[in-house]
């Protein structure tokens, strides 16, 4: 009786000490991005050293590009969660509330086309962005990016889709709604947190994206971001990187997708949790 305590004890220990491990990395970053000279090497000196934001100003100094990159970087995902998420709704309302034949092996298709590792299609993709005149334009980095968000997003918007009562279909149907009506006004007010949800992983995916901006963008003005912190510092070696800007660009980097995720925290837990649990 006196040892109930230990458990749950030993659970919030743990808890903890996933919690430290995870923001950690982060912490660090932002310590170190505030450090300068020898302080950022030595502990002992960065226990005296005074901060300042000096690693953050020359981030935006002339000639740099980093506030561009951002700007790239913020136009390419929205224009990847407003497509994914434009395209990806109809698609599931007729994968998830419009029987056909074919219907679960068309999904499971849609689903593989996000497994196929990004150089398998590195090629292809390279000929298509040239002949639709999309090579060096940021924004159409949106249409490789959707190679692997929409197939993801089509698939949980019908999941959750097929959740949706069916007596609320049939009550639209019998006041004379069509199709679109019952997606846009009945259907999608009930799909806001999965909507949010589909859509933040799609950003978050889109922010992070590496390999297909630094294959077809290849001027500095028109970097993302990832490209961007890469590039800083160039060819230099390891102890003579940047690193104070390296962190603060990190830093600069992940504060959006924190934001964007304390703020639309319980829409998230919503939808990722709808249809988990049948009445």
């Amino acid at each position: 009786m006196r040892r109930r305590w230990l458990p749950a004890a030993a659970f919030r220990a743990l808890v903890a000490l996933v919690v430290g491990f995870a923001l950690f990395p982060f912490c660090y970053a932002v310590f170190t991005s505030l450090l300068t000279g020898n302080a950022l090497y030595d502990l002992r000196d960065a226990t005296t050293a005074s901060f300042s934001v000096a690693n953050y100003r020359a981030l935006f100094e002339s000639g740099q590009y980093f506030g561009q990159s951002i700007l790239n970087s913020l136009m390419v995902a929205a224009a990847v969660v407003a497509l994914s998420l434009l395209l990806g709704l109809p698609a599931a309302y007729a994968l998830g509330r419009v029987p056909f034949r074919g219907r679960g092996l068309l999904l499971m298709a849609i689903l593989s086309v996000s497994m196929f590792p990004q150089v398998a299609v590195l090629a292809g993709m390279y000929e298509l962005m040239r002949w639709l005149g999309l090579y060096n334009r940021s924004l159409g980095l949106a249409l490789p990016y959707m190679l692997f968000t929409l197939p993801f997003t089509v698939w949980v918007l019908t999941t959750f889709m097929r959740e949706l009562p069916r007596e609320l279909e049939e009550a639209a149907v019998m006041d004379g709604c069509g199709p679109w009506r019952i997606l846009s006004s009945v259907f999608l007010p009930l799909l806001w947190p999965v909507l949010v949800s589909a859509g933040l992983l799609a950003l978050v995916a889109a922010w992070n994206e590496f390999l297909f901006a630094l294959t077809f963008v290849n001027q500095d003005a028109g970097r993302t971001v990832p490209v961007a912190i890469s590039l800083i510092g160039g060819g230099a070696t390891s102890r003579e990187l940047p690193w104070g800007k390296l962190m603060a660009a990190s830093v600069l980097v992940t504060l959006p997708l924190v934001a964007m995720v304390m703020v639309f925290q319980k829409k998230i837990v919503s939808g990722l949790t709808t249809g988990a649990v049948k009445g």
